[in-house]
Parts: C-alpha cells; sequence; structure tokens
C-alpha cells in the first residue's frame, strides 16, 4: 500500500489514495498505521475514495480505528494530496465528509500549491452535542476551577469538542501542568482539545494546543478556529485573524452571518512509502 504522510501546521495524518487502490478492514488498517509509522502529535489515517455527490470524498481514522468526522487541517492536507498526485487539476473543488461537503481553494504558484483555503463549516455551540455538563444553552467564559486555578473556560464543536482558555502569556503558560488537568476534567467527560491563547491585537493572536490523549502539539486549526470565534462573540477579536502557532501561522475568517469559517495556510509532504498491510486487507 502507497501512503504519503503530511503536516499541515499541527495534525500530521497518513494520507492514502483509496481510488488506486482496493482496501478493507479499515479500522484495524488505521491501527496498524498509526503504530507503525506515526509518532507522537500525529493524528491518524485519511483515504481519498470516491463521492457521488462532489469531487473527492474524505474518510478520516484516530489512531484507535475509530471513524471521525472531519479535522480543518486534515481537509486542508486533501487539498494539496489531490492535486501533487494528479487526481484533478482543480484549484477550485468540493470534497465530502461526515461533516458535510466542504470547499477546498488552492493557490498554485509554478505548478506548486503554496496555501489552501478550507471551508471548515459551522461550529456548533449547543451543549448537548459538546460533552460538558451544563444546563445554558452555550458553554462560553465558564468560570472553573483547575489545580486550585480559576479560568474562564469556553467550548465548542467542529465534529469534535474543543475548548479555549484566554490567557496573558502563552508562551510562558505552564501548558504541561494544566493540559492534561483541563483534559481529564469532569467537566469533559469525553476528553477535548483545549486551546490556550493570547490575544495580541483583535487582529492577531498566539495559540498553544495541548492534544487530547497526546500533549502539546505544534499546532491544530479547529483549534485557532475556535479561539476566533469565541473571540469574535465576546468582542474580544475580529472575524478575521491571522493566529500564531508553534509550527506557524493560520489565517482564519468567521463569517458572522453564515457562521461558516475559513482557514488558509501551507501543507507539506513529510515523506512518501509503501508498506505491506497484505495480512490486513488481503491480497
Amino acid at each position: 500500500m502507497k501512503f504519503t504522510k503530511m503536516q499541515a501546521y499541527g495534525n500530521d495524518y497518513v494520507y492514502i489514495d483509496a481510488i488506486n487502490q482496493k482496501l478493507s478492514n479499515l479500522n484495524e488498517l488505521a491501527r496498524f498505521v498509526s503504530d507503525h509509522h506515526f509518532g507522537i502529535g500525529s493524528d491518524g489515517m485519511i483515504l481519498i475514495c470516491p463521492s457521488e455527490v462532489a469531487d473527492f470524498k474524505m474518510r478520516i481514522f484516530n489512531p484507535d480505528g475509530t471513524e471521525a468526522e472531519m479535522c480543518g487541517n486534515g481537509l486542508r492536507s486533501v487539498g494539496r494530496y489531490v492535486y501533487d498526485h494528479k487526481l484533478t487539476n482543480k484549484t477550485n473543488f468540493t470534497v465530502e465528509t461526515l461533516g458535510g461537503i466542504k470547499n477546498i481553494e488552492l493557490t498554485v504558484e509554478n505548478g506548486l500549491v503554496v496555501n489552501i483555503k478550507a471551508n471548515i463549516g459551522k461550529p456548533i455551540f449547543t451543549p448537548s452535542l459538546i460533552p460538558v455538563n451544563t444546563t445554558k444553552k452555550e458553554f462560553i467564559m465558564e468560570d472553573v476551577t483547575i489545580l486550585n486555578q480559576n479560568f474562564k473556560m469556553s467550548s465548542l464543536s467542529w465534529g469534535n469538542p474543543h475548548t479555549v482558555i484566554f490567557v496573558d502569556d502563552v508562551a510562558n503558560f505552564d501548558i504541561n501542568k494544566y493540559g492534561p488537568a483541563i483534559e481529564n476534567h469532569t467537566l469533559f467527560p469525553k476528553r477535548t482539545n483545549v486551546t490556550f491563547a493570547q490575544i495580541i491585537n483583535k487582529n492577531y493572536l498566539k495559540i498553544r494546543e495541548w492534544e487530547r490523549g497526546t500533549g502539546e502539539t505544534i499546532g491544530c486549526g479547529t483549534g485557532c478556529s475556535t479561539a476566533v470565534v469565541i473571540g469574535y462573540r465576546l468582542g474580544l477579536t475580529s472575524n478575521k485573524c491571522t493566529v500564531e502557532q508553534i509550527g506557524g501561522p493560520l489565517e482564519i475568517e468567521y463569517i458572522p452571518d453564515t457562521q461558516e469559517l475559513y482557514m488558509k495556510g501551507p501543507s507539506y509532504p513529510v515523506f512518501e512509502s509503501e508498506i505491506d498491510v497484505s495480512h490486513i486487507i488481503g491480497k
């Protein structure tokens, strides 16, 4: 089986062309690929499949083999993968996901994809769809005490839960102390990503990301998006911001009228290789 490992300022995935390769036992395959070709900070396996309703279909699998709904960074890397591997010559196309049909727009210079803009859809604020214990309609700026420290915490979902906490100095924040404590706090029985964000000005934020079950990562597109959406809802930021991560900046634009959110930034192939998985998918 041929595969490509890609990175998009966080969220490394293994990408597999499932249009020209016949695959089976996908849950076991995802676990095997993750165990053998992923380091800390990697997120799972993404298949590029044919679609009857879009140009391509994206199926995303967690390292434990379960199928996920979507990931913004994962979606952006699909855009570069299909162009680099000549599965399309379009620079504007659609991708079917479990979270709905998404649009991708590529910026190509001298035959190379230098930027990818993806519509990752609408955030979900309804607490019944987010694993937080509250009777309120939205979980925004709630007072929470973690390890005897008081925080104001906000949560929403992009198909998987994300939490943001605004801090005064994100660079010196003890993320290794508070990240796992918040992730496993009783408010979050299913574990969640935690974004620690510092507002530099209304159009510029800095974040550090605690990835559920993994630790600190170089970045997370949906974490960036969560910080901007919550910041905008609170009047702290503009609806269009640059968000600086360890891995690099992402441009985030939230459209309040439609609640659609666009994420723009590059993606990079890490390496390409082949692996014998005949014992899983058959010969």
